[in-house]
């Protein structure tokens, strides 16, 4: 019994290890204002709570779209 438990812990670290070395790296400080400033210009307010989540995706569909304009401009 105490074996199998023990086979069972080891079989959990290593899934999740693995799951944690399968994660995008982590963002800095700068990456996540510039992005909150994009998201900002294209409409996003954080005060307006009645209207989230919609705004929020609103917001980030348009600086999605505005990023594959500028990608497809400077692949031309």
């Amino acid at each position: 019994m105490k074996m199998q438990i023990l086979v069972a812990a080891i079989a959990c670290t290593v899934s999740v290890t693995s799951f944690a070395s399968e994660q995008s790296p982590p963002v800095t400080r700068a990456q996540v204002a510039s992005e909150l400033e994009a998201l900002h210009r294209a409409g996003y307010s954080p005060q307006d709570w009645v209207h989230y989540p919609e705004n929020i995706q609103a917001a980030e569909r348009h600086v999605r779209a505005q990023r594959v304009d500028a990608q497809e401009k400077s692949d031309h």
